[in-house]
């Protein structure tokens, strides 16, 4: 596999592009695990949801959202991470790790304009409350009648908060420690040269030990995306507390670090090869 310096930012159209590339290919090589974990989170327990039947239902949001998601994710991570270098080269006031979490979380934050929908629509179709994406997505525009516009819109961005809360905190453990390890294997080997394959392993292990720590705020996030009702954050996670107890806040776990740690190695892995096949060609 081809390397480039690691400490260089791609420019913007090879972040777009390996961005979209990245996140297409892991979301479509890893939904069949997506789908259990999100049925395993559901209020309706796991074989009411669908058990283990139907493991693509939903999977057209996915391939709609998917790109676009990932592509506004690394455009913006790039961007803003290189302007803080700038600025922390200039006047010596942020630390590198510090640099990695503002610009990931920036990033999380204007990737959920495509991700929350995405998911609002996939989830519903892998619990099985709708038999696919388009279904979902019928009945969520059917209500406008009902609710309007504004509340059509309300009902697309369901869970937009507990998102926000589940994604910065990820993005702000996972992306320094696969910038970290990226930076020791610099140093080990006195190089620059970042390997996609290394870059796939450490992406593996830092998703894999942010998966785990946020996986209470990723049952929370289903739970409010699966509800009927629109729900508030803290009253539901009052009710689940009280009703289910604290190991509910576990569930799905296992999928989730699987899922996500394999989702790690290929998301990082290909964005760092598609980002070298393409500084190679030109």
């Amino acid at each position: 596999m081809s390397a480039q310096p690691s400490s260089s930012n791609p420019p913007f159209t090879h972040a777009l592009l390996a961005g979209a590339l990245a996140g297409t290919t892991v979301d479509l090589s890893l939904y069949p695990i997506d789908t259990l974990k999100t049925r395993l989170q559901s209020s309706a327990s796991f074989y009411p949801s669908g058990g283990f039947r139907g493991i693509y239902a939903g999977v057209g949001s996915a391939i709609v959202g998917s790109a676009p998601g990932a592509a506004l994710f690394f455009v913006t991570y790039e961007g803003i991470k290189s302007r803080l270098r700038s600025i922390r080269e200039d006047v010596s006031v942020l630390s590198e790790p510090v640099e990695h979490m503002l610009a990931a979380s920036a990033g999380e934050v204007t990737a959920c304009a495509v991700r929350v929908p995405t998911e609002v629509i996939k989830q519903r179709a892998q619990a099985a409350q709708h038999p696919s994406s388009m279904a979902a997505l019928r009945y969520i525009l059917a209500q406008r009648r009902k609710i309007g516009a504004l509340g059509v819109w309300k009902e697309m961005y369901r869970g937009w908060g507990i998102t926000i809360m589940r994604e910065v905190p990820f993005t702000a453990i996972q992306f320094p420690l696969w910038e970290g390890m990226k930076a020791w294997r610099r140093r080990k080997t006195r190089g620059e040269m970042v390997t996609s394959l290394e870059s796939g392993l450490y992406g593996s292990v830092a998703g894999a030990v942010a998966a785990g720590l946020t996986t209470p705020l990723d049952v929370l996030k289903t739970r409010m995306m699966l509800a009927r009702e629109r729900q508030a954050a803290l009253p539901l996670f009052r009710s689940i507390w009280k009703g289910e107890g604290p190991r509910a806040f576990a569930a799905g776990m296992g999928p989730r670090i699987m899922w996500i740690s394999a989702g790690g190695a290929i998301f990082l892995g290909s964005y760092e090869w598609a980002c070298n096949t393409m500084s190679n060609a030109t």
